[in-house]
């Protein structure tokens, strides 16, 4: 009907939109499915989508002014100031690897916008970061007193703010069901939102310093890959053609006949090829073994025939002393029978 048509094309209140990104990211957020997996990521895309039409709609009624206390602005808007924190969350939850760094980046312009406004309504007192991701401090330096100081106040701040969330999480949550079923009266409402409001401020900081360790570690990684990184030379190892092995030149000529493809080689030739090439394993003895084995057999050899030798002499003087003992007592040609005359 035309009515339904003109309901159909008037366009989505302020509310319904903020309503509806929010419930997109709550459920994205609390899902057990894989965030990297496409209907997750449809739906991130549609959360983004509705909440970009949101802010714009926001910027083109001017909700917010500088001008202005945090008690002047209506309960009913207080939720509105949770659009850039929600969009950056929401954009954070992107997984396009190729377009990681520019993920990040505006999502962190996001969670910097909620900060600064929060910072002019005085909402609550925190450091706001640098608007940049910088890194001041020079690489592989030693840190020095005051740097130690600060780690250790940025770890007591971590530490707050930490307690802080779940204190306040505890207290969103009594609160959410009167809200939600509509019961909760204007103060109410408003320390609800004024209590999402300072535990985003919480959410945004810790993603703020994550951020800035990724973009970090990203940085360093796409110096990496603009550096060429030499691949090592890998010697060239030849195949080795497949064979039958055969006993004798006969059983060669019968595979060699039957199996055409593959050449054949006897044992005798196999074993003579592998000599050639010192490939053989001497008979199971390694090569420096059986080295070391003849060199004691020659020593052995050597030693005996020194002893032999040393053997020879003792016999060979007594034999000499023996007959001169003997040419002493006896006279010369006695026991020479044929000269007898």
């Amino acid at each position: 009907s035309a009515r339904a048509q003109e309901k159909y094309a008037e366009p989505p209140k302020l509310s319904d939109l903020l309503d509806r990104g929010w419930k997109i990211f709550e459920e994205v957020d609390s899902t057990n499915e894989p965030l990297g997996s496409n209907s997750i990521q449809v739906r991130v895309k549609r959360g983004v989508d509705v909440l970009e039409e949101a802010s714009r709609m926001v910027a083109q009624l001017d909700l917010f002014s500088r001008n202005e206390e945090l008690e002047e602005i209506a309960t009913a808007d207080l939720k509105y100031l949770l659009l850039p924190a929600l969009l950056g969350a929401l954009i954070m939850k992107q997984t396009s690897r190729d377009k990681r760094l520019e993920i990040v980046q505006t999502a962190r312009d996001y969670f910097m916008d909620f900060l600064r406004r929060c910072r002019e309504y005085n909402i609550s007192q925190f450091k706001l970061p640098n608007p940049t991701n910088a890194n001041t401090s020079p690489d592989n330096s030693v840190p020095c007193s005051s740097d130690l100081v600060s780690m250790g106040a940025q770890r007591q701040a971590k530490i707050e703010r930490y307690r802080q969330k779940k204190l306040l999480e505890a207290r969103l949550s009594d609160m959410r069901r009167a809200v939600d079923s509509g019961q909760a009266d204007d103060e109410v409402s408003r320390d609800f939102y004024l209590l999402n409001v300072q535990r985003w401020i919480t959410v945004c900081l810790e993603e703020i310093e994550s951020i800035d360790q990724e973009v970090e570690i990203l940085g360093k990684m796409d110096v990496l890959r603009q550096c060429p990184v030499k691949q090592p030379i890998r010697p060239s190892h030849h195949p080795i053609k497949p064979f039958i092995l055969t006993k004798d030149a006969v059983q060669a000529q019968v595979f060699g006949a039957g199996y055409p493809s593959l050449p054949t080689m006897t044992v005798d030739d196999w074993y003579e090829q592998h000599r050639k090439h010192g490939a053989l394993p001497d008979q199971g003895i390694p090569r420096k073994v059986a080295a070391k084995e003849d060199t004691d057999v020659q020593e052995m050899e050597e030693e005996e025939k020194e002893k032999k030798a040393e053997n020879d002499d003792e016999e060979s003087l007594l034999k000499a002393r023996n007959w001169d003992d003997w040419k002493d007592t006896h006279r010369k040609g006695y026991g020479n029978r044929q000269n007898m005359g």
